[in-house]
């Protein structure tokens, strides 16, 4: 199981927000290419980056940062945030993105969806996020009336890569991942799960590993920059000590 940095910009900077609320933010730095160095030479395969301004907004904000990211590590970029038309897609992916991440659009525009699963086969992730079961959209500012669940089985026949599982109420918490909605997004899934929201604690990605082979990771913010995990103990523990 990845263990996923993330690194979340807005107006420039890597930050990381409580619970999605775009005023309660801590700035972690200006060097956001420093940052993806970081977790390049801490030994991470993946790192997920989200642009926060892109997301309320509808279109990127954050795209010089994105491709400062991209000019400087070598690793695999996944991007989300404000990609709401195929243009955008297109443009992440030849900037170098290796997935990009559809939240917002997967639930307002399908058939964007299915024209960006159709060009980019396994290269779109579904960014399932919820607040007490419900999808919330736009940068997690607008909840609808969608549960989680049911959005992820009407989308089993489409060819994404991943599914992004984030309980909002959770996120920057450090209290630990709602595993119970994990578990059921987990038994649902067409798609490899990647688990969102909480973790801050070695103990809470081996409870996520727990969920089994079709877990493909764990995207950690706020405790790795809060330094309450460190990311290469984590990685080790998982190795030396893999689940049956």
């Amino acid at each position: 199981m990845l263990v996923i940095p993330a690194i979340d910009l807005k107006d420039g900077r890597c930050v990381r927000l409580r619970q999605g609320d775009m005023a309660a933010e801590t700035v972690y730095s200006d060097d956001v290419s420093a940052i993806a160095r970081r977790w390049q030479q801490a030994g991470a395969a993946l790192i997920h980056v989200v642009d926060l301004n892109g997301a309320v907004d509808g279109e990127p904000r954050n795209f010089p940062q994105i491709e400062a990211i991209i000019r400087t590590v070598s690793l695999n970029i996944q991007v989300g945030g404000g990609i709401r038309s195929i243009e955008t897609v297109r443009r992440y992916i030849g900037a170098g993105v290796h997935r990009v991440v559809l939240g917002t659009a997967a639930l307002t525009d399908r058939s964007f969806l299915e024209q960006a699963c159709r060009e980019f086969p396994r290269r779109i992730l579904l960014g399932l996020d919820a607040r007490d079961g419900k999808v919330a959209v736009k940068g997690w500012t607008a909840l609808s009336e969608t549960k989680a669940t049911e959005l992820l089985k009407e989308l089993a026949g489409d060819a994404l890569g991943a599914v992004i599982y984030t309980d909002i109420a959770r996120d920057g918490m450090l209290g630990g991942p709602n595993l119970a909605a994990l578990r059921e997004v987990v038994e649902l899934s067409s798609f490899p799960v990647i688990a969102s929201g909480g973790i801050s604690r070695v103990e809470d990605l081996r409870s996520v590993q727990a969920l089994g082979p079709r877990v493909e990771g764990a995207i950690v913010g706020k405790a790795l920059y809060d330094g309450k995990l460190d990311y290469k103990a984590a990685v080790a523990a998982l190795r030396l000590n893999p689940l049956p």
